[in-house]
């Protein structure tokens, strides 16, 4: 050999000693060829089990079947049934011991499935049922588990869904739960699953007992002998003492990070009201169209709660409609007495309503002369939009409000801190600070510009409770909000006894069909909005005029549901498209009969 070849041979692994590389269409065909191995053994053991289960067979080799395909795929549903099937044939022929053996390696298995996959439905179920078929289930086991779980990520609601369950079987002490919500928001208070397990908690050992309020209520006739509605709410709200202490530990998380909504929603939880309670808020009754007009204090099924009318100690048989007509569960119903029962306005008429579900009832008397009467709460008396504050309940939404302000003053585009500062505004006087909330909504709508629409309606909703409170201070039945850029109408089984309303020059699109519950309601403005439907107002039987000056009516068909407004004698509706139609002076003569003065 020559001392060149020598070199060279010398140099060869100086200059190709590297491993090669494989190419990126190499790997991808190794990677390939590897998947498809593995799922053709999948797929036979997959045949094989479901061949087993067909064959009716409940024995360890079947049972060791889905172990293997579940070990792979956590998520197969019809294997864990058809291993829950296996188990349970092999209670009845193992002692308790063994029985006990085999669960506490099932609950083994499934923590190997759960490192696959930590937000297993499958596993976290079959793994309840396991613990509920055992002879002598070990809780505290289960607790760490979740305790394990949750370390690794705070957020796995399968995982708080299972604590649940483990808690509730094993009796865990409430008070140890809170602790355990304390530990993990005091490390991460961004943990919004801890927030809502707490929220859960604080009713159940700290609840709230108020002294059953009696409000009288408002009638247009001295008051009968039917005793008061209880008003209000359930307990599943928190004893004030245990409140104030959360408004402190909840505001030390949001000013640690102004951003993160978990700590705002839970504070607007503990701003909001308990559910009120289920009862008949009003009862009305005419001696025109001899309708009684009965409102709830939440949507029902007038036809299948039981609703009866007793007239002068006289079961009356009738036939309930609702308010809107196409609505099953509404506030408000509606029937008609038999001709002749109370249409002489020479007698005196006692009317009871029973409410046999709830085991609650109201009177209304109807006296000699009058053409209509009622008995009903009030907004303010039935607590609606906000709730009465203790003195150190109210000092505290104040310093709570000052410290909010202070944070906004530092965050000035926190969309989370201004919602708040409304809402506690909100608990503390609405009325007072109304022109407040005006102005942070309107900053809403600039830092958070894509939920515009939301706010407004939000905005839309405030101002409508606000006026409803004005009205009833005023004792007046004209429901008046104009020029408040309205976008939407809520509310509307508060107005059943409203007679004029002006929704002059805001921002409506429609009249929804909520708004047939104006029973009494004459005279309607809604001049310069945007309105295209008027779906709501339908079949209002004291309806004499309405004003629709300038808004977006351009079909006929729109008009429609006017026809069913028997006392409409007065339309106004130039400046709409419509007006401009040809022959639609005669059109409407003929759709309605009634009008005798129409603007065009």
């Amino acid at each position: 050999m020559d001392g060149a070849a020598y070199l060279t041979i010398c140099h060869l692994p100086a200059m190709h000693g590297r491993v090669k590389l494989k190419s990126t269409a190499q790997q991808e065909e190794e990677k390939k060829k590897e998947r498809e191995k593995k799922l053709k053994v999948y797929v036979a053991t997959r045949d094989a089990c479901f061949s087993k289960r067909k064959e009716g067979a409940m024995d360890d080799e079947a049972l060791q079947l889905t172990q293997q395909l579940l070990s792979a795929n956590p998520d197969f549903a019809t294997l864990w049934n058809y291993r829950r099937e296996i188990l349970m044939h092999l209670e009845t022929v193992k002692e308790e011991g063994d029985v006990q053996k085999q669960y506490d390696a099932e609950l083994a298995f499934l923590e190997t499935c759960l490192r696959v996959n930590p937000k297993s439905y499958g596993c976290w179920y079959h793994r309840g049922w396991v613990c509920g078929r055992q002879p002598r289930p070990n809780w505290s086991r289960e607790l760490s588990l979740c305790d394990e779980c949750l370390a690794l990520d705070d957020r796995n609601f399968h995982c708080w869904d299972y604590r649940r369950m483990v808690v509730k079987a094993s009796g865990v002490p409430v008070d140890q739960e809170l602790q355990f919500t304390d530990r993990l928001i005091g490390s991460n208070f961004s943990n919004y699953s801890s927030w809502h397990y707490r929220s859960t908690l604080l009713p159940l050992l700290h609840p709230e007992s108020p002294e059953p309020p009696t409000p009288t209520p408002a009638c247009a006739h001295p008051p009968t002998n039917s005793p008061p509605n209880s008003p209000h709410t359930h307990s599943h709200r928190v004893c004030e003492e245990q409140l104030l202490k959360e408004y402190e530990l909840v505001q030390n998380a949001f000013f640690t990070d102004p951003n993160d909504q978990s700590a705002w929603f839970y504070y607007r939880w503990l701003l909001g009201r308990a559910e009120r309670e289920e009862m008949i808020s009003c009862v009305y009754m005419s001696r025109e169209g001899e309708r009684v007009v009965v409102a709830f204090s939440r949507p029902v099924n007038a036809q299948a709660v039981g609703l009866m009318l007793v007239l002068d100690g006289q079961l009356q048989r009738v036939e309930w409609r609702s308010a809107p007509p196409s609505a099953r569960h509404t506030p408000v119903w509606i029937c008609e007495l038999p001709p002749g029962t109370i249409s002489d306005i020479n007698n005196e008429h006692n009317l009871t309503v029973h409410w046999t579900e709830k085991h609650t009832q109201r009177e209304c008397a109807l006296y000699t002369g009058r053409a209509e009467s009622w008995c009903r709460d009030s907004a303010t008396d039935q607590e609606l939009f906000r709730s009465e504050l203790s003195v150190e309940k109210t000092s505290v939404l104040q310093s709570e409000l000052q410290s909010c302000n202070q944070l906004l003053e530092l965050e000035p585009e926190n969309k989370w801190c201004l919602l708040t500062i409304v809402l506690l505004m909100r608990a503390l006087d609405p009325l007072g600070y109304e022109k407040e909330t005006l102005t942070h909504f309107q900053k809403l709508k600039e830092v958070d510009s894509m939920r515009t629409n939301y706010y407004s309606d939000l905005c839309s909703k405030f101002m409508i409770e606000n006026t409803i409170l004005k009205m009833e201070y005023a004792e007046v039945r004209v429901f008046s909000i104009s020029e408040k850029n309205l976008t939407t109408l809520c509310h509307l089984d508060q107005l059943l006894l409203v007679t004029h309303m002006n929704l002059c020059t805001n921002q409506l699109s429609r009249i929804p069909p909520q708004f047939s519950m104006l029973q009494c309601l004459e005279v309607l403005e809604v001049d310069d909005n945007v309105i295209e439907s008027l779906e709501g107002l339908h079949n209002l039987p004291k309806l004499e005029e309405v004003s629709l000056k300038n808004n977006q009516i351009s079909k006929f068909s729109q008009l429609r549901p006017l026809a069913s407004c028997p006392k409409l004698t007065r339309l106004d509706i130039r400046g709409n498209p419509i007006a401009q139609t040809d022959n639609i002076a005669a059109e409407l003569a003929e759709l309605l009969p009634s009008v005798t003065d129409l603007m065009l």
